[in-house]
C-alpha cells in the first residue's frame, strides 16, 4: 500500500523522520509493521501515547468505558471486593491497573470503596503501571490526594509478590502487532519502507512491502492457537495480525502475581473467530478524532492504532505461565451480573423524578452504552487466577454468573 502525500495532513514530521531513519539503518531498509506501530504509539518523545496531542474521552480520538461516568468503575469495584473476600481478606490487597488512561477509573473506584467499603479501602494498595509520561502526569495530578497509590514500572514489582488483582481495560489491543499476509499459500510478513520525495520540502511516504517472516515465533503462535492458514478456506491476499507482545505481557503479569486474579477487558475474539476466512483484511483499526479508518500511514503519531485481541492466545499463554482460566464472558453480561441492571432499573423509576430531562437522558445513555452489544457491551472479559485453593476456585465470581 503506497500512501500519497496529499492524504497525509496531520502527521508528526519529527516522528516521520525518526521512523525513516530507523528504516534506513535497518539491514534491508525495512522494518516490521510491529516496529512501525511501536514507534508510532510509544516513541518516548513523539509517539501517540507520549504526546500531549493524544486524546482520550468524549472530545478526543476514542472513548473507553470509564468516560461514560462512574458506573463502570463502581460495579467493577464490587468485583474487587468479592475477590478480596474470596482470598480471605488479605492485608494488603493490591489492585494493579495497567494502562490507567487519565486516571478516571482509579479515581472512581477509590472514591466508591471509600464510601461503601471502608474496611477494604483502608488496607488497599493501588499500583498503576503507565508507560506514557504525559498520562502519568495527569494521573498524578488527579489522584494527588490519595497517598497509597504508587506508580511503578514492571522492574520495580518483585516477582511473585502481588496478592490481589491485575486489571486492564483496552490495553492489549494497543500492543504492537506483526501483520501477516498469504501469498501462494505461504505466510509472509508485511514490512514498512519509506520513500522521500523532493519538492519544496522533503515529503516522506511510507510504503508496504512483503517478505519472509521476521521470526519463527509467528508460525509458532499460529500453531499455538490452533490456526492453519494453509487450509484451502484461506485465499491469497488474506491478511491478519499476530500479537507476540501480548504473550510477553501475559508472562510478565504471571511472574508478578503470587495469589489472586488477572481481569482483562478488551475487544476481540477467540482464535477461530479472529482468523475467520471472511475477515480477509484483519482487525487493525486507526482512530482519529472519533473516526476510524484502516490507513496506519497517515496522521503518524497523532492517531491511535489498535488490533483486536486474540483471547485464545491469552488463555493458553496464561495456562503455560501458571494462570487458570476462571471464566470468559461479554462486558454487558459481566456488568449486569455485578449490578448495572439494578442501576438502570433504579434510574428508570427514581431518578426521572428528581433529575431534569437532559441529565436523566444523558445518564440513561451512559448506562446503556456500557452494555450495547454492538459497542462496549460486546467487549470480552477474561478472568484468570493463580495460587487459589481448590475450594476458592470452585466459587463462581459474581461477575461471571448468568444474570436472572
Amino acid at each position: 500500500m503506497k500512501i500519497q502525500q496529499s492524504d497525509i495532513n496531520d502527521s508528526n514530521p519529527e516522528l516521520c523522520a525518526l521512523i525513516c531513519e530507523r528504516i534506513a539503518a535497518s539491514p534491508q531498509q525495512r522494518i516490521t509493521f510491529a516496529e512501525y506501530m511501536d514507534l508510532s504509539l510509544y516513541h518516548p518523545q513523539h509517539g501517540y501515547y507520549n504526546s500531549d496531542r493524544q486524546s482520550i474521552g468524549k472530545q478526543g480520538d476514542f472513548i473507553t468505558s470509564s468516560h461514560w461516568g462512574a458506573d463502570f468503575a463502581e460495579v467493577l469495584a464490587e468485583q474487587f471486593v468479592e475477590m478480596w473476600e474470596l482470598l480471605g481478606k488479605p492485608h494488603p490487597f493490591t489492585v494493579v491497573e495497567m494502562g490507567a488512561g487519565r486516571g478516571t477509573f482509579a479515581e472512581n473506584v477509590l472514591q466508591y470503596l471509600q464510601r461503601q467499603y471502608p474496611d477494604l479501602f483502608h488496607i488497599l494498595e493501588y499500583i498503576i503501571i503507565e508507560v506514557s509520561p504525559v498520562l502519568q502526569a495527569e494521573q498524578r495530578q488527579r489522584l494527588a490526594e490519595i497517598k497509597f497509590i504508587k506508580w511503578c514500572n514492571w522492574e520495580e514489582i518483585v516477582n511473585n509478590s502481588i496478592v490481589g488483582c491485575f486489571f486492564s481495560n483496552e490495553l492489549v489491543d494497543a500492543l504492537p502487532v506483526h501483520q501477516i499476509i498469504l501469498e501462494e499459500g505461504q505466510v509472509r510478513e508485511i514490512y514498512v519502507t519509506a520513500e522521500i520525495q523532493k519538492s519544496l520540502q522533503e515529503e516522506i511516504n511510507f510504503i508496504e512491502g512483503v517478505g519472509e517472516v521476521s521470526t519463527p515465533k509467528i508460525a509458532e503462535y499460529l500453531d499455538f492457537v490452533g490456526i492453519d492458514l494453509s487450509a484451502n478456506v484461506y485465499g491469497d491476499g488474506y491478511r491478519s495480525e499476530v500479537n507476540l507482545a501480548a504473550l510477553d505481557w501475559m508472562s510478565t503479569v504471571a511472574q508478578k502475581l503470587q495469589r489472586g486474579y488477572l481481569l482483562t477487558i478488551d475487544y476481540g475474539y477467540p482464535a477461530h473467530r479472529y482468523y475467520n476466512p471472511r475477515r480477509r483484511e484483519g482487525t487493525l483499526q486507526c482512530y482519529y478524532r472519533h473516526r476510524y479508518h484502516s490507513n496506519p500511514y497517515i496522521n503518524v503519531g497523532r492517531q491511535d492504532l489498535t488490533a483486536h485481541v486474540n483471547f485464545t492466545a491469552l488463555e493458553r499463554q496464561g495456562k503455560l505461565c501458571g494462570l487458570d482460566t476462571v471464566g470468559f464472558t461479554q462486558q454487558a453480561l459481566f456488568l449486569m451480573a455485578l449490578g448495572l441492571g439494578d442501576r438502570i432499573a433504579s434510574l428508570s423509576t427514581n431518578d426521572a423524578e428528581v433529575l431534569d430531562v437532559a441529565t436523566f437522558l444523558q445518564r440513561r445513555e451512559a448506562l446503556h452504552q456500557l452494555i450495547d452489544p454492538m459497542g462496549l457491551g460486546g467487549f470480552g472479559v477474561l478472568v484468570q487466577c493463580k495460587g487459589l485453593k481448590e475450594e476458592e476456585k470452585g466459587r463462581i465470581l459474581k461477575g461471571l454468573m448468568v444474570p436472572d
